[in-house]
């Protein structure tokens, strides 16, 4: 079979232009693995493929062509220039398996001139993206500064988290909870695992009533008013005004605000100490790699001497690749935010003191977690697409189907990191074996 290399030198020297599908082969090592149409009626891809691509108009293209991969990818799908055939948009996981194989690769100069003859230098030109794409890095540091600043990190939160909190009953169902959920069987019910994911941490943290916890990263206060429901007195703390405002009223409507309080604030804004425990769930991916002693160091100067505190976060599979999320993710979904290996967590918090007293590793949970959101906003397309619009639905959909097959794959996992802050002597203060049920 020709390869591209060899059709474009050959094109080049007959000036003959290529078809789109041919150009679209050209971007992929290896096979394609679904069937791919365009507007100009050419095809590439097995026939009898259950999933499909169609690119509809030239913006399209444009899109693929300009940034191959999943960022060009996305931008096509998301400005509806390209259609998936055979999933849902709300779930488009079993497309996405089957293309788990697709690899793109970046034109030769001669690969780029045929391209350019084919569609024209016009079309190659870049044009704007999807108005849910964020700002590209280096445009973040002009407008909001470097990474991880205090204004940096209130925008980044902004972009995912201040969507719509209508939207996110819709995906996260009545916990309102955005963070994975532990299951004792295949065959709980999201709720069920959530309410459990809460136990967990909650008899991980040896909580009782009358103790003090603080919660960075709160979230919509899930955790906050399982604490509170069971005598603890609790200050969580997000940089999302949604979601504070959802937690206040929900706080309120429980009567849970003698022992319970969400802030709109920054979590290194907040004065307390001396807490009985702290919990982070799902804010270590924001945080920054390079700030994690930063932030381990806040963590220790707010516990009483004997306290506990749990890391619960999304990690690498190793502590050697790069921090940095991927294209998509980073300008479509969280900006800014980086991860890396549970050991180089579990590394950070013993260089600040700290004991570390258990991990483990939740990735099959999250893939489970996912399934149901996904399947959630399929349920409820029609009125989460009518209250953030197609194109945003869209980001979700595949943001989440994405993460699932990454979290089956092993791409990525979750670990919840347990510790203690010990006193002067070092005494231990704890039982001697684990004191909750997994």
């Amino acid at each position: 079979m020709t390869t591209f290399k060899d059709r474009s030198e050959v094109f080049a020297e007959l000036g003959s232009k290529l078809t789109i599908a041919e150009i679209f082969e050209s971007l992929i090592e290896g096979p394609m693995p679904v069937r791919f149409t365009a507007y100009d009626g050419s095809s590439t891809g097995p026939a009898n493929s259950e999933f499909g691509l169609e690119i509809v108009n030239p913006r399209g293209v444009n899109y693929v062509a300009n940034a191959p991969g999943d960022l060009g990818m996305a931008r096509a799908y998301i400005s509806g220039d390209m259609r998936i055939h055979g999933a849902h948009p709300g779930d488009p996981y079993e497309l996405l398996k089957a293309m788990a194989s697709m690899k793109f690769r970046r034109p030769t100069a001669m690969q780029l001139v045929v391209i350019a003859r084919s569609l024209g230098w016009e079309l190659l030109k870049p044009v704007a993206p999807p108005p849910q794409e964020t700002l590209p890095r280096w445009r973040r540091i002009a407008l909001e500064g470097l990474r991880h600043s205090k204004t940096r990190d209130a925008e980044a939160i902004h972009h995912h988290y201040d969507v719509s909190n209508t939207f996110y009953e819709y995906v996260l169902g009545e916990s309102m909870t955005y963070t994975c959920a532990v299951y004792g069987d295949e065959a709980w019910n999201l709720e069920q695992a959530q309410e459990n994911k809460y136990r967990l941490v909650f008899d991980k943290l040896n909580l009782k009533v009358g103790d003090r916890l603080l919660d960075i990263g709160c979230g919509w206060g899930g955790m906050v008013r399982y604490a509170a429901k069971r005598g603890v007195r609790v200050i969580g703390a997000t940089l999302s005004a949604e979601q504070a405002e959802w937690a206040q009223a929900r706080i309120a409507a429980e009567g849970l605000s003698g022992l319970a309080e969400v802030r709109h604030s920054d979590y290194r804004d907040i004065a307390e100490d001396s807490f009985d425990a702290v919990s982070s769930i799902g804010l270590t991916e924001h945080i920054g790699v390079h700030n994690y002693p930063a932030y381990f160091e806040f963590i220790q100067s707010k516990l009483r001497d004997g306290g506990l505190f749990l890391n619960h976060c999304i990690t690498r599979p190793d502590n050697k690749h790069t921090s940095r999320a991927g294209d998509f993710i980073d300008r479509y979904v969280f900006p800014d935010g980086e991860l890396t290996g549970s050991g180089r967590i579990i590394s950070e918090i013993q260089n600040v003191g700290l004991e570390v007293l258990h991990e483990e590793n939740l990735r099959r949970h999250y893939a489970l977690t996912l399934a149901e959101w996904c399947d959630n906003l399929v349920k409820n397309w029609d009125a989460a697409v009518e209250e953030v619009g197609e194109g945003t639905a869209k980001v979700w959909g595949l943001y989440m189907a994405g993460c699932q097959l990454g979290f089956e794959r092993g791409v990525v996992q979750l670990h919840q990191v347990l510790g203690v802050k010990n006193g002067p002597d070092q005494a231990w203060t704890v039982p001697l074996r684990p004191w909750w049920q997994p």
